[in-house]
């Protein structure tokens, strides 16, 4: 059911100068919220979640969070990410508890494919993608974790819009 499993701990401290202190110490501090269940700050290991972090479909599936000290299974959502600008580095992760029948929105990548063979390309022209994401509605279980916009048949000028796009069943844009 879930793809990946993340391990955590529960984080006694919270705030600016205790999350300075974990990362300072290889931590990510994160937090667990939605349901029927309060809030849960986590931390964890950052060089484990970094490496999850760059990996596409992390972003969009679900996902078990164990946490120790904590009782229960947390399946939750990538909600959110944030980055420090300058060194490009995970600061926290926000977490979002979900079922799998859950109707969820989410922010899923667009990938265009076969540009080096589209007919536009050969005579001197270039895709340009505008939208580098799409928010779609679907159940939390069958989020896609990309959606490919094919290129091939395009000639110079030629535009996709969002109702030319085959999209997975049950998903809505």
């Amino acid at each position: 059911m879930t793809d990946f499993i993340v391990e955590a701990e529960l984080r006694e401290e919270t705030g600016r100068s205790a999350a300075r202190r974990l990362r300072r110490a290889g931590k990510l501090p994160g937090i667990i919220y939605g349901g029927d269940k309060p809030d849960l700050p986590i931390t964890m290991d950052y060089n484990t979640v970094s490496t999850l972090l760059h990996q596409e479909q992390f972003h969009t599936s679900m996902l078990e969070v164990k946490v120790k000290g904590s009782r229960g299974k947390n399946t939750v959502m990538l909600k959110d990410s944030q980055y420090d600008p300058l060194k490009d580095t995970a600061t926290h992760l926000d977490f979002f508890r979900v079922s799998a029948s859950d109707s969820i929105t989410m922010d899923v990548p667009v990938v265009a494919i076969n540009t080096e063979t589209c007919p536009g390309v050969a005579v001197g022209g270039m895709v340009s993608i505008i939208r580098h994401s799409l928010e779609v509605t679907c159940r939390a279980d069958s989020v896609p974790e990309h959606i490919e916009i094919d290129c091939g048949a395009l000639e110079m000028g030629d535009t996709v819009h969002i109702e030319d796009i085959t999209l997975p069943e049950g998903t809505e844009v």
